[in-house]
């Protein structure tokens, strides 16, 4: 896609979905640090460029951070707490146990902005501004977002293995576990055209390539080769077939055509209420940019902490002293 084009595309996405962004959560402001910290978005831009350019599934380690921070008590910046004497946080919970990763590059994000606007931006602000450079710099659509979250002191463990949808999950569930925070189904599907970049263990995909019937046949058999029935739980493959490391609509496509990765990915394309979304996503990128660039605002806006609540962290992964 053409830069241009890309940009412009953009900026057409973000006209048409200005007037939802942040009905949610009043509180939430695009300008909240301009004059605290006029250059945080820039910051945050360079520096998610760098690391994507060094490894570009990197955009999608962080853009599923901000998921699994957002589904668990809100988007507070939760997921990047350690463990300490007081709680047992998230990292260890099951769906992020071994697999959730970034969290250097948010440190670094961190560090860059602390340099230059000392105890002044969230570290829940930082991972949801870091999400959205991450998209674009593969070539995703830019939204609104609104600024002012402020950082939990505490994260919960049980939470996180409650509140997440696993790859194993049914559609039911899926929009049950979405509907939960406030994201009808169409939101769902369209969030879930995150996994047109970013990588997979082979642990969570296993029995949908040994088990599944509603898989395309060659697609099981390209998947096994390096997906052992019994061992090679961390191998990885990618989400999207076609283009792993291109934000767009070939996620999909994968689907129309039962080479979705995940059993939960297939989920919404097999003979229920998502296909004819699907067929329309896997045909129209601007359709997917517009519908997923307002999910992402609303699903950045899910119970944010606000005002006095919470803290500005020093260290995203540590509550202050």
């Amino acid at each position: 896609m053409a830069a241009g084009f890309m940009i412009s595309s953009s900026l057409a996405v973000l006209s048409l979905i200005s007037a939802l962004s942040f009905s949610a959560e009043a509180q939430l402001s695009p300008e909240f640090y301009d004059a605290t910290c006029p250059n945080l978005q820039g910051i945050v831009r360079s520096t998610m460029a760098q690391a994507v350019n060094t490894e570009p599934r990197m955009a999608a380690s962080i853009l599923r951070l901000s998921f699994h921070d957002c589904f668990v008590n809100g988007c507070d910046g939760s997921i990047l707490l350690d463990d300490n004497a007081t709680f047992t946080g998230e990292k260890n919970a099951f769906p992020n146990q071994n697999s959730a990763r970034g969290f250097d590059v948010i440190d670094t994000v961190k560090a860059n902005v602390e340099a230059a606007c000392p105890a002044t931006v969230s570290c829940a602000d930082i991972l949801a501004l870091a999400a959205r450079a991450g998209v674009f710099q593969l070539g995703g659509p830019m939204w609104p977002l609104g600024l002012g979250r402020r950082d939990a002191t505490t994260a919960s463990q049980s939470a996180a293995n409650n509140d997440l949808p696993s790859p194993a999950s049914t559609l039911a569930v899926l929009i049950a576990k979405f509907a939960a925070k406030g994201l009808n189904a169409r939101e769902m599907t369209a969030l879930s055209g995150s996994h047109t970049i970013g990588q997979a263990q082979c642990r969570f995909f296993r029995s949908r390539i040994y088990n599944d019937s509603n898989i395309n046949p060659g697609f099981a058999t390209l998947r096994q080769a390096n997906c052992p029935a019994a061992s090679g739980d961390s191998n990885l493959a990618p989400l999207d077939l076609q283009t792993p490391n291109r934000f767009g609509p070939d996620y999909y496509q994968n689907l129309v055509g039962l080479r979705g990765l995940l059993h939960s990915d297939q989920e919404l394309f097999n003979n229920g209420t998502q296909d004819q979304l699907v067929r329309l996503y896997s045909v129209n990128r601007f359709l997917f940019f517009k519908d997923f660039a307002a999910a992402m605002t609303k699903m950045s806006d899910i119970t944010p902490l606000t005002g006095t609540n919470g803290e500005i962290r020093l260290n995203c992964r540590k509550v202050n002293s």
